[in-house]
Formats: C-alpha cells, structure tokens, sequence
C-alpha cells in the first residue's frame, strides 16, 4: 500500500506530490490528460503567450517609439503554434521535475473505489489517504451549449486556426477581459455582454471604470445590464434589443468544479470550488503537505494585457468612513512616460495606519502588488514602508509615491 494517492495533475495535484515525496511519502499521481492542468495546458500560459504576440504587434502598429514594419501582418497559425510550443517547453520540464521528485506518474482516467482504493483502467490501487485535485471544466449556460464552431469555451478559442473578423464575448472575468484585449490588439471587432453594472464585477469600482474607459477608446464595445435572450441562425439578440451578428462567440462565465461522486476525504485546486487560481491551489497544497495554513483574504487576482490589472484585499465599495484611501495617477511616474504607458494608477487603501487593500491598473502591475500583499501579511505599516528607498525610474516608486500622498 502507498502513502498518498492523488488524482489530477494540475498546480494543485503536482506540488502537492512533490510537497509529500519530498517528505519521504510515497505517492502516485494520476492525471488522464496532460501534467499542468487548466492553467498549464488551456489557461495562464496559452493565454499570456497569444497576450505577448497580439500586444507586440499592436504596439508596433501604432509607431508610437518611431519603429515600423513594412507588411506588417498577423500570421495567426505561427502565432498559435508559438503558443504550443511554449505549454510544450514548460510542461517537459515539469514532467521532468515530477520524476526527479520521485512519484509515480499515471497517465489514465482514474476513478476512487473506496476510502483507500483507486481505479485506473483496469488496475487497482491501494493508499492510506486519497486527494482529489481534478479541476474545473468551462461553464456552459443554457442556449449557448459549446459547439466548438459558433459557440466557444476557452478551451476551443485556443485551437482557433484563423482569426475571426469579430467575436462576441459573454462575461467580463479574467478570461473575457484577456480575450477582449487578444482578438482587439490584432485588429477583430470585438464585444462584451455583461450582466453586471459594471466589467470585471469582482474588481474596485474605480478599476472596473478605468477599464470601461479604456476599453472605448480602443473601440471594444460593451452592454452592462444585460445577458442573450436568443440566438438564431447565428444572430444575437440581446435582451435590451440589441442584435448583434458575430463570426464567434466566446463563452467566458467562469469554470465549474469537476468532483467525481464518490467518497474521499480531501479535494484541493479548482475543484474544491473556492478561489479557482493556480497559486492558491498551490498554497493549498502547500497548507495540505507542511500543515501550515495561509490567509485566503490575501491572494492577489491579476488580469493580463496592457495595462494589467492587480488587487488585492478590500475594495473601495466595501469600506467605510474608518478607512482612507490615495489614488496616484501613473501619469505621475516617468518610467510610464518613458515606456509610452500611462493610462491607469495604483490606489491604496488603508486603515489605522496599514494597508488594507491595493488596486493597480498598470504596466507592471503583476508584480508591484506583490511588494504591498507582503507588506500587509506581516503587518507593516505605512510609515515602516516609506522608509524604504525605492529606485527611479521605477513603475514600483508610485507606491512609495502613493504612500507620501496618504
């Protein structure tokens, strides 16, 4: 009998294992596909490498820095094929690492018998303890089924061979936004339908404005308020009326859990339907092999293009008169100038001297909200930050900027 089995080889099955074999557990980790999961092999990594060829070309389409390209055009098979080859890259090496750490990989559809036994094709197997880390699958909503043609996932708009003329995207999540950002940077006609008062709900108000702002500008069209209410012969209509025709549409509502029905005593990753983002399954897993827990109300969201988009902790629209609050343009920042981007900000929230919450909207944003999610996990105070010397020119010394402004 091994110590550990674990079925699904995403962020959360794959640390986990490593976590435990390091331990000196013995563990086997069954995965029917590919090792990686959504975000390896359908979400973070294809998605940011059709992100860096759609934002290379337009940024060399506007000719703002003085270069041009004569011919300039867009071979969207070399740009897809760039992108499986990055997931490939990054998925031997981690294959590579899996082995090395020593579990067993199982590359079949698995199944839990019992508490400690495992089916996988025709062989069984027995564990002390059995995990489920097996992910989470594309939403589907009624009407719109997924028909890998008109009506797609985000797993089929990867495996696009042709760029549509438009596309039409329902919902305004990460993947949405990302996909809006794609299909627009290489010049489609694209639209958003969200039912929510604003794009990306689940962001600060003021973030979700300044992307609505952006958004006209660049011509990507919105409806806020309102969902599909038919579609027939390949026209939309919305339920205010509207009628839309797009070449494609892009379903982006979220991801459902995929959990087997059957008895098992921990589920991690997407499929534990928490927050559905590689690093916290990761941190699950970690909190799952060491014992040591993590603040769940502390993992950042970032949403990917120019400019990017980073919170974490409080909104503006959850707070009361005990908080303050600073917004520093990115106008203020000469590095923005300097690198031609400087639409956006970096808003702090505070309360009794520390930081409460930060909402970033811009180049660089991915990685500035991890200086201020470290200064809040270990209680830092303003004034402790202010402190430090932040270099120039920097994207990162418009928080020491935003600081002074408290």
């Amino acid at each position: 009998m091994e110590d550990y089995g674990i079925i699904g080889g995403g962020p959360a099955g794959y640390t986990l294992g490593m976590m435990l074999a390091s331990k000196g557990k013995s563990v086997v980790l069954f995965e029917k596909d590919k090792l990686g999961g959504t975000c390896l092999n359908k979400g973070c990594i294809p998605t940011k490498s059709f992100l860096h060829s759609s934002d290379l070309y337009a940024e060399i389409k506007t000719n703002s820095c003085g270069i041009s390209a004569d011919g300039l055009n867009v071979d969207f098979s070399k740009v897809r094929e760039k992108k499986t080859q990055t997931v490939e890259k990054i998925r031997k090496s981690l294959e590579l690492a899996v082995k090395n750490s020593g579990v067993k990989t199982v590359y079949a559809e698995a199944c839990v018998k019992d508490k400690n036994t495992i089916v996988a094709g025709e062989d069984e197997y027995k564990f002390d303890k059995i995990i489920l880390a097996t992910g989470a699958k594309p939403r589907e909503i009624k009407g719109l089924e997924f028909d890998g043609d008109f009506i797609l996932s985000s797993d089929d708009i990867l495996e696009l061979n042709t760029l549509p003329k438009s596309l039409l995207i329902i919902g305004s999540g990460a993947i949405g936004i990302e996909w809006a950002r794609i299909m627009s940077n290489f010049d489609a006609e694209v639209t958003i339908v969200e039912m929510a008062e604003h794009l990306i709900p689940a962001a600060d108000i003021e973030v979700s404005k300044r992307i609505e702002r952006i958004f006209k500008q660049k011509k990507i069209k919105y409806y806020l308020n309102d969902c599909i209410e038919k579609v027939e012969n390949r026209q939309v209509t919305l339920k205010s009326g509207v009628i839309l025709n797009p070449e494609k549409i892009l379903v982006a509502v979220g991801r459902v859990p995929v959990c087997p029905d059957c008895e098992c005593e921990r589920v991690l990753g997407d499929a534990c339907g928490e927050i559905q983002l590689a690093h916290y399954a990761i941190h699950q897993a970690k909190a799952e092999a060491l014992g040591i827990p993590f603040d769940k109300a502390l993992v950042p969201s970032v949403i990917y293009g120019e400019p990017e988009i980073a919170w974490v902790g409080i909104r503006e629209q959850d707070t009361d008169e005990s908080y303050k609050k600073v917004t520093l343009p990115i106008t203020a920042l000469g590095k923005a100038w300097c690198d031609d981007a400087t639409d956006g900000f970096i808003k702090l929230i505070t309360k009794d001297n520390k930081i409460k919450g930060a909402h970033i909207v811009s180049k660089e944003a991915s990685s500035l909200i991890h200086t201020v999610l470290i200064a809040m996990q270990n209680e830092i105070t303003t004034e402790q930050l202010e402190v430090s010397c932040f270099a120039h020119p920097t994207y990162s010394e418009g928080l020491f900027e935003a600081l002074l402004r408290l």
